[in-house]
């Protein structure tokens, strides 16, 4: 792997959600509101709870995120499906800093399991994701298990992650 830089700063995520940060036609973040990390403080090919590799991820919670207004109107809580859209979003940026080529897509999760609510009081989510297997042939293929800490305390896991990177998945066309 002769990829040296192991953090990346929000700018950066953002770089990467415009197509710039892989290359065209590479893996991509979503563009906020759904962009879920604001910084990758750890990346690497090695370590992790498999040796195989980890990323770590953070997201700063803001009581006027877009969520809470909406789920639920006077018990604010953020909805199970963004942890792990995040965790997602933190597996295929690991594919893409790989430098294995295509466009992200989440393909499957084996198991989720909540232990604690994000509420609007939380400060910061802290993303772990661990590298169980990376293909990196025709099939390109990570899967993991992941674990999300709000303030330290860890409220989520999900185990079998898995986003795949696909050549022939052609973007939408742009409308307006």
């Amino acid at each position: 792997m002769s990829e040296t830089k192991h953090s990346y700063t929000f700018e950066d995520l953002i770089e990467c959600a415009k197509g710039h940060l892989f290359g065209p036609g590479n893996a991509q973040l979503p563009l906020p509101p759904m962009l879920m990390l604001d910084r990758i403080v750890k990346i690497s090919d090695t370590g992790g709870n498999f040796g195989k590799g980890e990323i770590v991820a953070e997201f700063d919670i803001k009581p006027d995120l877009w969520f809470f207004d909406c789920h639920f109107k006077g018990d604010p809580v953020m909805p199970g499906c963004l942890p792990l859209d995040a965790l997602w979003q933190a597996l295929g940026f690991f594919l893409g800093w790989m430098k294995a080529p295509g466009r992200g897509r989440a393909l499957g999760v084996g198991e989720v399991k909540f232990s604690g609510m994000i509420l609007p009081t939380v400060k910061k989510l802290t993303y772990h994701v661990h590298l169980k297997r990376v293909i990196l042939r025709k099939l390109v293929l990570g899967i993991a298990d992941g674990f999300v800490h709000a303030d330290g305390k860890q409220v989520f896991e999900a185990s079998g992650l898995k986003v795949g990177l696909f050549q022939d998945a052609a973007p939408a066309a742009a409308t307006g």
